[in-house]
């Protein structure tokens, strides 16, 4: 006695299309969501950096870079004595800017990505 079971899948190629969708979608929205993020962390850290002629803070930038295996997002700032208004010597006490203003933002970053993965999910047809 013999059976036979035959498995039909129909829709692969939809699927490996809305795939596709969801990916690219969601590397350009993410792009977008890190870049106002990074902006407004740019923003505050300029808020926070001690003025004397306005160099440290216009220097202070934010840079994303996002492709198909990541993404990253930098911050520094131009000026050269940036590093040691940061992190002080052994002459002048430090005066953070850049570091809290990431960290103030941190905890808004998980709502930035989880956005971007809800909207590329929509746009891909998954919900």
């Amino acid at each position: 006695m013999a059976f036979e079971v035959v498995l039909e899948i129909h829709g692969v190629e939809e699927l490996v299309n809305a795939l596709e969708t969801l990916n690219e979608e969601f590397i350009r929205g993410l792009h977008m969501k890190l870049l106002h993020w990074a902006l407004a962390v740019r923003e505050y850290a300029r808020s926070l950096a001690p003025v004397r002629t306005g160099y440290l803070r216009s220097s202070i930038y934010a840079e994303v870079k996002s492709d198909v295996k990541e993404h990253v997002t930098k911050f520094g700032a131009k000026a050269s004595y940036a590093i040691f208004v940061e992190f002080g010597t052994r002459y002048m006490r430090a005066k953070p800017y850049l570091y809290p203003a990431v960290q103030e933002y941190l905890p808004e970053l998980e709502r930035v990505i989880i956005e971007a993965i809800e909207e590329a999910k929509k746009e891909a047809g998954f919900e």
